[in-house]
């Protein structure tokens, strides 16, 4: 199997060139001399035959030439424009060149003005005088790109006004014109044909994003931003698309690594090398960073130059030989490099390009080509190749490194003992150029991305947030910063991500200084080491984070282990501990510890002797704790704890004046919780805004008052509680709770309190299976902020006559109530999106007018067994997609209308007694019908129009 992105371009394309010529003018001179001449230098080129350029239309046989042509050479002589047979193969010529970016055309313009082709002036203009069909508007455009297009001019006399370009070179011998016409052509075929012959794989579709972001055929200044971390194929990128378009310059320059260049040499070095690059002239001097600037803006007004500076890490770089757009000619163009996105940005780089890493197919031919010189691997050798490219992700430094490491290794020992040793040994030279990006980053974010890279991995961004903040750092501007270089990755759904490779790099750095004494590691992460230095009582002095799964050791040994670690700071377990006693005394745990997280806990309460003053996050659910400390709490407060997590812990009590500042209490299943001390005073807990009591059945009722005072507030759940009166956590004022969030499930409560209405933030409540519910308050109306209430398995018989007042109600659930029917204020709740009515066995009818319901996308109506029929007025909403009526048993018709919106996407009525579908329907694309009458749609009049395809099963879909 070949590598289908590096195909050559004999594969790619029939003929290097396609001559385009007026052959009365030009085809027994000039042609003929100029073909003979690209020919002679092996460049195989299309040129029609006299027989062909008869009347208008072009030959099919001409049309396949040109789409299999590299480049197009476009000849205009003085009579090219009268020939309607040549204007209709420059739009062909100019459609190929503008979707297909590896073909190129380039204007000879044949004793011809430029400008007379752009502007049909001259020649040009009075061929056009008798082109009145309707085709003359395409062949205008195409003569206007086209002479705006870099290419040659040959003139014999200087009679006449030429204008001149910086993309036109101008020419009075043809012997020399043809000659340097074909010496370009070979340069840029030579340069394409590099690429393909060197091992590089994956590189004619990664060009072609960056050609079509620089557009050199338009006239202005640009410039682009590639960007990546270390090894990921920036270089390569930019050092292909230099040599593909260099040759359209006057000037260009490729300057490798810019930054050292620049530590090295200083600023000026990297404008000397620019400007003898440009100039040709190695002679030039630069006396210092503010001459060199001089000089660029001079040097570069004069001339259209390309320019690539590579590997770019500072701002100061880009200032030095790029400071400005009007330092530049038209029609230059800057390619930039670099691992920090922030370079770019800061300097006001718009279009930045990252590298896609390559393809399982493109890798897998990379390292064929490294390791066995073909583009597939050797037989035999299938299976490990694929192992050896999945370990390298993508990642062409790390390919090829692979590749000549295991060229010429034909024991299949030798390779799975390779690939067994780079799961504890990476190796040394990938590694260190993915390293260059850590290198660059402040002290702070450096621990950033290695705590990210040793045990964060894969966490939802704010998760990540919260324990870095604990530990000290500004997380969200370090993971901007880690973002910027490449380093880590945030996903659409907010998840922080990076490369397995850059993980590997950052566990690299810290084990490579002492790869045989992980006791001096500043973090641990394999449970083989953890466990041994615990056993073994080593002293971690240097460890600052630990992070392990599964540990099996007796619990005092393993928090006398974690007291020996002075700096510890971070440290997250997740315990399986082999003895059943939870009475042990703990020895210690560290003083500097600010992050704690430990899955099943072993012991009753929190050592004695644990000074936690610096705590910040105490996260210990499954654990055996039954309190926070042991019988001396004197001097225990932990002024410091902002997250405390005892989830379905053993836990009996909990004294939260010890946590005066806590922003996250979360005591969710804690079944044995009978009480919560609080304190008096309501200046203590005042930053809680979060408070999970789910589950916990045991609570003394009366002990919940404290939450009335908890000013912050804004989630809070007392689901399962039991409770047949709402307890007193409401305060007495309107619009004083910050509230945002209730969850109020499972409890036994006859009614709300009026005072809910005091809850202005509120925009979410949940009501679900409080079973002997039976009406709600007027006052409920007044939550102008509510989106989203869920009243399912409540007894209601009827809503508030003014719920149509929840202006940004978008979502209401009463499945399995009693109601009987719904107020037409409901009708004016032109936000709502979502409305569950199943299992509403008491609903007779739906309101009347539904049209209101504008925002209306899903209406579910399961098993209302009551509703007769469904009004027409649901033909207005413009914007439903779901319509679930399964088990409605007395419907047995729809609205005619009900197509009419168009957006219909799924309508289920299964089980309902309808057995004809409106003839609207039909005229809604991929909707899909669900039901259970296999003859409904054989009844249905556009069945026999073939508008409407049946089959067998019982979910249909309508396809128009």
């Amino acid at each position: 199997m070949a590598c289908s992105s590096t195909s050559s371009i004999q594969k790619r394309f029939k003929y290097h060139v396609f001559l385009s010529f007026r052959g009365e003018d030009v085809r027994k001179t000039f042609v003929d001399h100029f073909y003979e001449a690209l020919e002679g230098g092996g460049i195989f080129t299309y040129k029609d035959d006299e027989k062909m350029e008869k009347g208008e239309r072009i030959d099919d046989e001409l049309l396949k030439a040109i789409e299999e042509s590299k480049f197009f050479i476009i000849i205009f002589s003085k009579n090219y424009a009268s020939s309607s047979w040549c204007l209709n193969e420059l739009v062909k010529i100019m459609e190929c060149r503008n979707t297909n970016h590896h073909q190129t055309a380039f204007p000879v313009f044949y004793h011809v003005d430029p400008s007379h082709v752009r502007k049909q002036s001259g020649p040009f203009g009075e061929a056009f005088a008798v082109h009145n069909n309707q085709e003359a508007e395409k062949w205008r455009d195409a003569l206007e790109k086209a002479g705006n297009l870099a290419g040659w001019v040959l003139k014999n006399t200087l009679d006449g006004k030429l204008t001149e370009s910086s993309s036109i070179q101008i020419y009075r011998h043809e012997a020399k014109f043809i000659k340097k016409i074909v010496q370009q052509i070979s340069l840029r075929l030579q340069s394409v044909n590099e690429y393909i012959n060197k091992k590089i794989v994956g590189m004619e579709t990664r060009v072609e994003k960056v050609l079509s972001s620089l557009e050199t055929s338009i006239d202005n200044f640009r410039m682009i931003g590639i960007k990546g971390f270390g090894g990921c194929g920036k270089t390569t990128l930019a050092r292909a698309v230099f040599d593909q378009i260099s040759t359209q310059f006057e000037g260009k320059s490729f300057v490798e690594g810019v930054g050292q260049v620049c530590q090295k040499d200083g600023l000026q070095s990297l404008q000397k090398q620019v400007l003898s690059d440009v100039l040709n002239d190695q002679s030039i001097a630069v006396s210092s960073v503010r001459n060199g600037k001089s000089r660029m803006k001079n040097v570069l007004r004069g001339r259209k130059v390309l320019i690539v500076l590579d590997d770019v890490d500072h701002i100061d770089q880009l200032e030095a030989v790029a400071g400005e757009s009007n330092w530049f000619e038209p029609g230059s163009r800057i390619i930039i490099t670099t691992r920090d996105k922030h370079v770019l940005v800061a300097h006001g780089v718009i279009q930045i390009h990252d590298v896609d890493l390559l393809s399982d197919e493109e890798a897998l031919c990379l390292f064929s080509r490294y390791a066995f010189g073909t583009d597939i691997p050797t037989q035999g050798y299938e299976k490990l190749s694929s192992q050896v490219v999945s370990y390298a992700g993508g990642l062409p430094l790390m390919i090829k490194v692979l590749g000549r490491l295991l060229c010429g290794r034909d024991d299949h020992r030798v390779w799975a003992d390779q690939l067994e040793s780079l799961k504890t040994k990476p190796l040394q030279e990938p590694m260190e150029i993915l390293k260059l990006s850590y290198n660059g980053l402040e002290s702070s974010y450096k621990d950033i991305f290695l705590d990210v890279a040793c045990f964060l991995k894969s966490r939802q961004k704010d998760e990540v947030i919260k324990i870095l903040e604990c530990c000290g750092f500004n997380a969200r501007i370090g993971l901007d910063a880690l973002e910027e270089k490449s380093l880590v990755s945030i996903s659409d759904d907010n998840y922080v991500g990076l490369h397995d490779l850059i993980q590997e790099m950052g566990r690299y750095i810290v084990c490579h200084l002492h790869p045989f004494d992980p006791e001096r590691h500043s973090r641990l992460w394999t449970l083989e080491n953890v466990e041994n230095i615990l056993a073994n009582d080593l002293r971690p002095v240097e460890a600052r984070a630990i992070a392990v799964d599964d540990v099996k050791l007796d619990s005092q040994i393993v928090t006398k282990g974690f007291g020996n670690m002075k700096k510890l700071r971070f440290l997250r377990v997740v315990s399986e501990t082999e003895d059943d006693e939870t009475n042990l005394v703990s020895q210690n745990l560290p003083y500097a510890l600010k992050y704690m997280s430990w899955r099943s806990y072993p012991h009753w309460s929190l050592p004695d002797t644990f000074q936690a003053n610096n705590l910040v996050a105490l996260e210990l659910p499954e654990c055996r704790i039954v309190q926070l400390w042991g019988s001396d709490q004197q001097g225990k407060v932990l002024k410091m704890l902002r997250f405390l997590i005892l989830s379905f812990s053993k836990l009996r009590t909990l004294d939260l004046k010890l946590t005066p500042n806590l922003e996250k209490l979360d005591l969710n299943g804690c079944s044995d919780l009978e009480e919560l001390h609080t304190p008096d005073d309501d200046g203590c807990l005042k930053k809680l805004d979060f408070l999970n009591l789910k589950d916990c059945g045991k609570i003394k009722h009366e002990s919940l008052s404290f939450i009335r005072r908890l000013e912050s507030l804004k989630v809070l759940c007392l689901t399962g509680l039991s409770m047949e009166e709402f307890p007193d956590i409401i305060p007495g004022h309107y619009n004083d709770s910050l509230l945002e969030e209730l969850e109020f499930r499972h409890n036994d409560i006859e009614e709300l309190p009026s005072s809910i209405g005091n809850l202005q933030k509120l925009f979410y409540l949940d009501l679900r299976h409080c079973k002997n519910l039976r009406s709600l308050p007027g006052s409920i109306c007044g939550l102008r902020h509510l989106k989203n209430l869920k009243l399912y398995g409540c007894v209601i018989e009827e809503l508030p006559e003014e719920i149509g007042r929840l202006e940004c109600l978008e979502k209401l659930n009463v499945s399995h109530t009693r109601i009987r029917h719904l107020p037409d204020s409901i009708c004016v709740l032109r936000n709502l999106k979502t409305l569950k009515l199943s299992f509403c066995h008491d609903l007779e009818r739906l309101p009347g007018d539904l049209g209101g319901l504008e925002c209306l996308e899903k209406l579910v109506l399961r098993e209302c067994t009551q509703v007769k029929d469904i009004p027409d007025s649901i033909c207005r909403l413009m914007v439903l997609k779901y319509l679930s009526l399964v088990d409605c048993i007395q419907l047995e018709k729809l609205p005619k209308e009900l197509g009419v919106s168009g957006c219909l996407v799924e309508l289920n009525v299964k089980g309902t007694g309808i057995r004809k579908l409106p003839l609207s329907i039909s005229s809604l694309q991929g909707v899909k019908i669900i039901q259970d009458d296999d003859d409904l749609f054989r009844r249905s009049p556009e069945y026999a129009s073939g508008e409407v395809k049946s089959s067998s099963t019982r979910r249909r879909r309508i396809d128009n």
